[in-house]
C-alpha cells in the first residue's frame, strides 16, 4: 500500500475552529475522517472530537491490519460516534446537543469505501476530471426526498447531522477501486462552498504535489471567504503515489508490523493553536476528560466489523 496524503485545518474569519480531522493506517487499510461541528448548537467542536476519536478508536481496534467488512465498519462507527455525542450533551446536562457532519473513507488493498452524514463532502478526482462525490444531505441536493421545501426553509439547510436525538442519516458507497494517480479530497463545507463548480475543483486537485494542492486550496478558500468566512479543512490523498513531483511524501506501509498503525490527527495548522481561544490549561483537560468519558461509555459493545 502506498500514497501520499496531507491535511491542513484553518480557522478563516471565525473565533474558533469547530473542525476535526485526521488519517490512521496499518500495512493494509487507511482511515480518513473529516468532522465540521455546527453553528448554531453550543460546543461543536466537540461534537466533532467525539466523531473523529471514536473514529479512531475503532479502527485501531478493528483493522489488524484488515477490517473484515469497512462498509459495516463505517455504518457502524458512524452511529457509535452519534450515540457519543448524545451521551455526553446528556452527562452535561445541556439543553441543546452539540452536533457535527461528518465524512470518512476507508481505502483497503486499493478499494474505497465512503460514509458521510451532512455537507462535508468527499472528492474522487482522476487526472482532473470528477470520478464522483459525495451528496450533501441537504434540500438542494437531494431534491428526490422531498416533493417540495418547507416554508422559509433554505435549500441549503441540512436534514440531518451526527448529534440529534434521532438517528443520523447516511449514505455509503463503495466498494469502488482506486487507479494509481486518483486523489481524494475530504472538506468542510468552508472549503467547497468557495467553488461554484464541482469540475473547477476538481480541476484544481492535479498538477502538482498533493501537499501543494491542499495548501493552494486552503488558501484560496479563504482570500475568497474573507474576514467573515468560516474554517477551512481538508484532507488530500494520491493514491498509489507516483515519483513525479519532487519533493514526494510518500508513505509505505508494507514495513508495518501486522497489528501495527500509524496516525494523525488534528485540528488545526500550527499557527493557528495561539489564538484558538480563551481556555487555560485546565479547562482543556476537563474538556478532554469529558470527551473521553463520553467515547468510553459507548465503547464495550459487539458489532459487526
Amino acid at each position: 500500500m502506498k500514497f501520499s496524503v496531507y491535511q491542513v485545518s484553518r480557522k478563516g474569519g471565525r473565533p474558533l475552529n469547530e473542525d476535526r480531522l485526521g488519517y490512521t493506517y496499518t500495512r493494509r487499510a487507511v482511515l480518513l475522517v473529516l468532522a465540521d461541528g455546527m453553528g448554531g448548537h453550543p460546543e461543536g467542536e466537540k461534537a466533532a472530537e467525539i466523531a473523529v476519536r471514536v473514529f479512531t478508536r475503532q479502527f485501531v481496534a478493528l483493522a489488524q491490519p484488515a477490517l473484515k467488512d469497512p462498509r459495516a465498519f463505517l455504518e457502524a462507527t458512524l452511529l457509535e460516534a452519534n450515540q457519543a455525542i448524545v451521551d455526553f450533551a446528556d452527562s452535561q446536562s445541556m439543553e441543546d446537543n452539540p452536533r457535527t457532519t461528518l465524512v470518512a473513507a476507508v481505502i483497503q488493498d486499493g478499494v474505497i469505501v465512503v460514509v458521510h452524514s451532512g455537507d462535508s463532502r468527499l472528492y474522487w478526482v482522476r487526472q482532473g476530471h470528477l470520478i464522483r462525490r459525495t451528496r450533501d444531505h441537504s434540500y438542494k441536493d437531494k431534491p428526490e426526498l422531498f416533493r417540495e421545501v418547507p416554508s422559509g426553509v433554505s435549500r441549503n439547510v441540512l436534514f440531518t447531522c451526527l448529534g440529534s436525538d434521532d438517528l443520523p442519516l447516511f449514505d455509503t458507497f463503495g466498494p469502488a477501486e482506486l487507479l494509481p494517480g486518483d486523489r481524494l479530497v475530504l472538506c468542510s463545507d468552508g472549503l467547497w462552498s468557495m467553488w461554484s463548480d464541482d469540475n473547477d475543483l476538481a480541476a484544481s486537485v492535479f498538477g502538482m504535489p498533493i501537499r501543494d494542492v491542499v495548501n493552494a486550496l486552503a488558501d484560496e478558500a479563504v482570500s475568497r471567504a474573507g474576514l467573515q468566512g468560516d474554517n477551512v479543512s481538508l484532507i488530500g490523498l494520491e493514491w498509489d503515489s507516483s515519483d513525479a513531483f519532487e519533493p514526494t511524501q510518500v508513505i509505505e506501509a508494507d514495513h508495518l508490523n501486522p497489528r501495527s498503525f500509524a496516525s494523525s490527527f488534528g485540528a488545526l495548522a500550527p499557527d493557528d493553536w495561539k489564538a484558538i481561544d480563551d481556555f487555560d490549561d485546565a479547562a482543556i483537560e476537563r474538556s478532554i476528560a469529558e470527551i473521553n468519558e463520553a467515547i468510553r461509555r459507548t465503547a464495550p459493545r459487539k458489532r459487526p466489523s
